[in-house]
């Protein structure tokens, strides 16, 4: 039996990742009590049709018990199931538009709770699920057509076997990634801002690769990233880890992270079945897309 286990502060995109997995043939329950949990396996397990039956639920600020998740969790996890739990996010501003958007009401908010009050006390309230996340996904920059692709890349073709490894380039000045388990700082490579003529393309246009190809700092910084996660991505492979995101970021997200995420991804993908590789900086210099999260 195959589990998944969606939940995230409300408008970060929940619906859309349950929508995905139903679309690649998961049967999902949206608004699923924690302390049915156990119950719903059992009788799952007990039915030796359902044995290969692939479930998805959905757990949010709506549920009562959220505190039990945790002993609920490690109960499931003695049993014969194969259980992820994915927790999506997205920063608190982008949250409040996203629900001015759509009109729709927050489960938290009441005569003496606003929207962003409700939306910072979700991240407490959920506190207990975020924590034991398998994968966090920061849909801050996502459309929900990019959520789903995402979730058909790495969640429903990942092997079932091995990690799945996403490089991101991000920039500092719009914030760490939320998603991040390791974090690069790219700030001290000469930066492509500076040459006039580099300075509107990004690390996947040739001139800029070029560029960069060119200077020695940054080939040492590959090979030294390239080192560190030799060295390290097995042990967490060992310690039953499914999925890592490594985060590289420069100032702006624009150059220098993206070229050497495109690098690392390279480097990677002869080693392990699910690379990915994600700009979250570059979504900000396409035309902006309608976002529907739930």
């Amino acid at each position: 039996m195959k589990l998944i286990i969606i939940s995230g502060r409300s408008g970060s995109g929940k619906s859309t990742v349950l929508n995905a997995l139903e679309d690649a043939g998961f049967n999902c329950i949206d608004n699923f009590p924690v302390i049915l949990l156990q119950s719903l396996v059992h009788n799952v397990l007990r039915d030796p049709a359902q044995q290969d039956a692939n479930m998805a639920v959905c757990i949010d600020a709506r549920s009562r018990d959220l505190e039990r998740f945790p002993e609920i969790l490690l109960s499931i996890d003695r049993m014969d199931v194969d259980c992820e739990v994915i927790y999506l996010d997205a920063l608190s501003p982008t949250l409040v538009k996203r629900f001015s958007e759509t009109r729709r009401r927050h489960p938290l908010t009441n005569a003496d709770t606003d929207l962003r009050q409700a939306i910072d006390a979700e991240a407490e309230v959920l506190e207990s699920i975020a924590d034991l996340a398998d994968l966090t996904i920061d849909s801050t920059q996502m459309s929900s057509q990019e959520l789903a692709g995402l979730v058909a890349t790495r969640v429903v073709a990942r092997s079932a076997s091995g990690i799945s490894l996403l490089f991101r380039s991000f920039g500092f000045k719009y914030g760490v990634p939320v998603d991040a388990d390791m974090v690069f700082d790219l700030r001290c490579l000469p930066n492509p801002h500076w040459e006039e003529a580099l300075r509107p393309l990004t690390g996947r246009d040739q001139p800029v690769q070029e560029y960069l190809a060119k200077q020695a700092l940054v080939s040492d910084m590959i090979g030294d990233i390239t080192a560190y996660l030799c060295n390290w991505i097995p042990h967490f492979e060992a310690n039953a880890r499914v999925y890592m995101t490594v985060a590289l970021g420069c100032t702006g997200g624009q150059h220098r992270s993206v070229y050497v995420a495109e690098r690392m991804a390279e480097r990677f993908a002869g080693h392990y079945d699910n690379v990915l590789v994600r700009h979250r900086e570059l979504a900000r210099l396409k035309p902006a897309a309608s976002v529907l999260f739930g």
